[in-house]
């Protein structure tokens, strides 16, 4: 248990203030961080989290209000203060350059300089063993970070982050990107860096993971402070804090609706991504949710990506509606229906520079606009029931989507999709990284694909999603297809035992 007893905050932010075009993003809220604590800060997307981190590190300033760091009073910081305080954060976007090493990137903008003013890159080296050897992370420092699995990135964040040796740390959703046992890893990981010290902010979408490791828990709702726990007994009930989140108990969030299976609709045989890869086949009907389930590295995306024309494969057939496929590239799986959405909304699935409603009619507008000339004041009027049928928070429709939270720009993302009027839809990890109330969001939408007929393909690394939202699971190993469990099966433990080849 975190004894406060005669300590004094290291950090104490008060009634802070921010609007962003009039619209009101934090409302008077204040927090404080203890030497050596685990400070979980947890609310819905747009609740307001990453904007009041993003004024401690300096990215924002504050309408108002008052950031006390030890002894010194201010009423902003700089990127610059920031960094002289040691405050470190680790945002969830990829801040990475990908076509340096893995030491390159630790230690870029903080190169350990030798004689002459040379970087000394033995030294480089010798830190980055240190690092690795003192959190116990696997990792060849030479890697190229472009070859880096997501997970693997991950973990190069972090230990970029440590480098600089930080007095507080800010870690959003740093679980995200990893299974279950990976994630075990970095909340030990977690729990190291506090019993040195260093005092954590930790947000988190996972709330089991958050009442395992804080010592306090911050609820925010609409940019204010619903409610704070103290955490020491690691007690807190998550119906609680669910119930604090959105307003409604969790069993309320989502139960799958019952939808009319029909022919079939993608038969894929004897598909094999290389001359040694085992052979996977497979089938989806229309209205059917089929769940890809396995453990990162299983094959689940790779495959996937095969079939829609991403990735080039070597061998066997793919059968969309009947007829023989070969997709060349992406473009031809959606001129015949298919809508992909990546694990990686930001990189390749959004224009973050551009506009929701440039997002939104990217995919579609080709077949709704036959004219050479295109009238872009259309735009919204074609789009504006989708969005707000997903119920995007936005300032208007001109909004850059790189100014919208995590879960609203995955809803921007299925907007194009939807728009495009797919018939085949694949979710790769379709709720990572998004609140509660989100994800309840995305499953209706979802069971209303598959009672409009659609048919679903959902690669998720979460059981509960799994197991509400689908009629069979392949759960995958080592590149092929396990086992099936049709929807009485499924189970939890079925699935990872099978993942994990245990009997």
């Amino acid at each position: 248990m975190f004894d406060y007893a005669d300590k004094h905050p290291v950090i104490a932010m008060k009634d802070i203030r921010k609007t962003f075009s009039g619209v009101t993003a934090l409302d008077r809220i204040s927090f404080d961080l203890y030497e050596g604590e685990i400070h979980c800060l947890v609310g819905e997307n747009g609740a307001g989290k990453s904007t009041l981190m993003k004024i401690l590190s300096g990215a924002y300033v504050p309408d108002s209000g008052e950031i006390v760091i030890g002894e010194k009073h201010f009423s902003s910081l700089t990127p610059r203060l920031s960094e002289e305080n040691r405050i470190v954060i680790i945002p969830q976007e990829n801040f990475l350059v990908n076509c340096m090493s893995v030491t390159e990137n630790i230690f870029v903008g903080h190169e350990i300089v030798g004689k002459y003013g040379l970087i000394d890159r033995e030294e480089m080296k010798k830190r980055i063993g240190e690092l690795l050897n003192t959190f116990h992370v696997s990792l060849d420092p030479e890697r190229i970070v472009e070859t880096l699995s997501i997970s693997e990135k991950q973990y190069v964040k972090i230990l970029k982050a440590l480098a600089v040796g930080p007095k507080i740390l800010i870690m959003d959703e740093p679980t995200s990107m990893f299974n279950k046992k990976d994630s075990g890893k970095v909340l030990e990981l977690v729990r190291e860096i506090a019993g040195k010290g260093i005092s954590v902010i930790y947000i988190s979408h996972y709330l089991d993971e958050v009442v395992s490791i804080a010592d306090r828990i911050t609820v925010i709702r609409d940019g204010l402070v619903v409610n704070s726990y103290d955490n020491g007994n690691r007690d807190t009930k998550l119906d609680v804090i669910t119930k604090d989140m959105v307003g409604r108990p969790v069993e309320q969030f989502f139960t799958k609706e019952p939808a009319k299976i029909g022919e079939m609709v993608l038969e894929v045989r004897d598909l094999k991504l290389k001359a040694s890869s085992p052979k996977v086949s497979f089938y989806l009907r229309k209205g059917e949710i089929l769940g890809f389930a396995g453990m990162v590295g299983s094959g689940r995306t790779e495959v996937i990506r095969a079939v829609a024309g991403v990735d080039r494969y070597y061998g066997g057939d793919v059968i969309l509606n009947g007829e023989k496929t070969a997709f060349k590239n992406p473009g031809e799986s959606i001129d015949k229906g298919i809508a992909h959405i990546t694990e990686d909304r930001q990189h390749q699935g959004l224009m973050l520079d551009h506009s929701v409603v440039e997002n939104a009619v990217l995919v579609g507008f080709r077949n709704k606009i036959r004219t050479f000339f295109v009238n872009q004041n259309r735009f919204p009027s074609m789009v504006k029931d989708i969005l707000d049928g997903l119920k995007v928070k936005m300032s208007g429709y001109g909004q850059e989507v790189k100014y919208l939270s995590g879960g609203n720009q995955q809803k921007v993302v299925l907007a194009k999709w939807i728009f495009s009027e797919a018939s085949l839809y694949i979710f790769d990890e379709p709720t990572r990284g998004i609140d509660i109330n989100a994800k309840s969001q995305f499953y209706r939408i979802i069971n209303n694909l598959a009672k409009q007929g659609k048919s679903v393909i959902m690669i998720s690394s979460e059981m509960p999603e799994l197991i509400s939202m689908s009629d069979r699971v392949l759960v995958m190993r080592d590149g092929q297809i396990i086992q099936e469990f049709v929807r009485e099966e499924i189970t939890e433990e079925k699935i990872v035992k099978a993942a994990l080849g245990v009997g």
